[in-house]
């Protein structure tokens, strides 16, 4: 965690960054002596801001690749980051109407005239212009600068298909979600489980005082107005958005398309297609299940989950985080945190996510496999604060059907303390960090 100043003018952009409000303090405080800023309490912004894991993969790549692509969902921290490691890059984004209208008139014109910074551009949500990865490309291909073109976007799908078509091996791609525990560790919000539940990992919710129940509401409504009506042009956002609701009263569960979309009053194929869209803006993700040779019948179908559990309560129409005490989906959005969690443990180190479950015919289930480095560890999710001895039960059948018996176990808990067991590990869903961190060594 640093603390950060930002002092700008028509001439001047200046930006500092210290570990210490103290000194940070002081510094400006002679600056704005020396040099008469004016207008200090106007211009100064004093502001905590998180580290995020993935700076030391961009720094690493900058010195590698012309061009770095950072995905995620909206206001997941891209711009943040990005300008925090390119600080002299020049910034352009693609949100601005005025903008976007030149780069689709002109691209070539258009990245010509940003193109004098020698240091790079950052071209920000890219996904509105995707004509000019092909100028960039020829650009890279003519004079190739490592880390001079950095794109951001918030549709995964789409950018990726236009990335594959025009950059590929020129780009670094990189998938930043919201904060993650392991950046979150110095934040109260983050100790408690109710409370980590119920906020999510949304920087803006961390970085200033806006509460959950203020800021998802606006945060959906420029989902629907930006991204759904844009991407798919869907006329009847209401219906869109009851279907949004209903995903969420669906987190856990086996996807069944024919019943959401019967439950919604839509075709099948209406269904499949908002889904995707769900997919491809970072909203939802699917788990898909692991049946690697198993003689047994086991269940083929993805689960639904959400990649932040604030916006899935708030689709839940929690008011507050101690409703998260006895609600009857506390189990169901306990596992969507930490397959997220876990996710962003592997996308901040530039790692496909290698997360699935796995379910037989007879409902045993494991809520988390992961297989990395020829190693496969089965992982059970419990809400609960009190260990027992059901918290094994599937991890005992896992061990039967695939004959594991020595392989590391794991169950996530929602208490505080660590039990090492002959059956395998119970541990708090504090330590998710510290437990992937030693399934990477």
């Amino acid at each position: 965690m640093y603390y950060g100043y930002e002092y700008k003018n028509i001439n001047t952009i200046i930006v500092l960054k210290f570990k210490t409000a103290k000194f940070f303090i002081n510094l400006v405080q002679l600056l704005n002596r020396c040099y008469n800023f004016v207008q200090m309490d106007e211009i100064l912004r004093i502001r905590e801001m998180i580290r995020r894991s993935i700076e030391d993969l961009l720094n690493d790549y900058k010195n590698k690749f012309p061009a770095i692509a950072i995905m995620g969902p909206r206001q997941s921290g891209k711009t943040t980051v990005s300008k925090a490691v390119f600080e002299l890059h020049t910034y352009i984004s693609l949100e601005e109407p005025s903008t976007r209208e030149i780069a689709l008139q002109e691209p070539k014109k258009f990245l010509e005239n940003i193109g004098k910074n020698e240091y790079g551009i950052i071209l920000d949500e890219v996904q509105h212009t995707p004509l000019l990865l092909s100028y960039i490309q020829g650009i890279i291909d003519e004079n190739p600068r490592n880390g001079y073109f950095v794109i951001t976007g918030s549709h995964n799908l789409l950018l990726n298909e236009a990335i594959n078509q025009t950059l590929a091996g020129r780009v670094a791609i990189l998938t930043l979600l919201p904060l993650s525990l392991e950046e979150l560790a110095l934040d109260k919000k983050s100790k408690n489980l109710e409370r980590f539940l119920f906020t999510g990992g949304y920087p803006r919710l961390y970085a200033t005082n806006v509460q959950p129940i203020e800021w998802f509401p606006s945060y959906i409504q420029t989902y629907l107005e930006r991204d759904v009506r844009q991407i798919k042009n869907i006329l009847d956002l209401s219906l869109f958005q009851r279907f949004l609701k209903l995903c969420a009263g669906r987190t856990g569960q086996i996807l069944n398309v024919v019943s959401l979309a019967n439950d919604c009053g839509i075709s099948f194929r209406t269904a499949q297609g908002w889904l995707s869209l769900l997919e491809m803006s970072y909203i939802i993700f699917l788990l898909q299940p692991y049946y690697r040779n198993f003689s047994k019948r086991i269940i083929k179908s993805p689960k639904l989950y959400f990649y932040d559990t604030g916006l899935l309560c708030n689709l839940l129409d929690m008011k507050d985080a101690q409703e998260l005490t006895f609600h009857y989906m506390r189990g169901s959005i306990m596992e969507s945190m930490v397959l997220t969690e876990i996710k962003k443990m592997f996308f901040n180190r530039a790692i496909r996510s290698p997360v699935y479950f796995w379910r037989d015919n007879h409902g045993t289930e494991i809520d988390c496999i992961i297989e990395y480095a020829s190693k496969i560890t089965p992982i059970e999710i419990k809400s609960g604060i009190t260990p027992n001895n059901s918290f094994f039960d599937g991890l005992k059948q896992w061990d039967f059907i695939t004959e594991t018996k020595n392989s590391r176990k794991y169950v996530f808990y929602g208490g505080q303390e660590q039990w090492e067991l002959s059956n395998g590990t119970v541990t708090s869903w504090q330590s998710i960090p510290e437990v992937i961190k030693t399934l990477l060594k």
